[in-house]
């Protein structure tokens, strides 16, 4: 019998403020509104982009907790997997986003890039390095 598939996941970031979080993500990221729109409901918004979707929710009382905010070593929220880092940097860096970190390779192995949205939370855009072959 076949094992059963999984096609994605979708975090869920608490977020202070969801219209400008979907904002962000919409004018800096390309992401687009799914359900709903947030200037209709603003305690909660769901944005995507190709396979990518993201779930923000706001709560009163309840404040964001990147991953970063509890250790400085927990460093991303997401990862996004993205075939092509540099051209995505490029679009990117055109809708006037700053980087938290710069379009480059990490020590973990990857090529990509590091933004840190509204709320504190960080999330890698990139792809493992294509191991180097030695000519013979």
């Amino acid at each position: 019998m076949a094992r059963p598939g999984m096609d994605s996941i979708s975090p869920m970031f608490v977020v202070t403020d969801v219209n400008r979080t979907a904002a962000f993500y919409r004018e800096k990221l390309g992401f687009e509104k799914a359900y709903p729109d947030p200037e209709i409901d603003s305690f909660f918004a769901t944005m995507r982009r190709d396979g990518v979707m993201i779930f923000f929710k706001s709560q009163s009382g309840v404040n964001p907790v990147p991953n970063s905010s509890l250790h400085p070593r927990l460093k991303w929220d997401a990862y996004v997997y993205v075939p092509d880092p540099d051209a995505l940097a490029a679009e990117l860096a055109s809708n006037g986003l700053e980087f938290h970190k710069p379009l480059g390779d990490t020590s973990e192995g990857l090529r990509g890039f590091e933004v840190r949205d509204p709320d504190g939370y960080v999330l890698f855009f990139g792809r493992p390095v294509p191991p180097k072959h030695e000519n013979a």
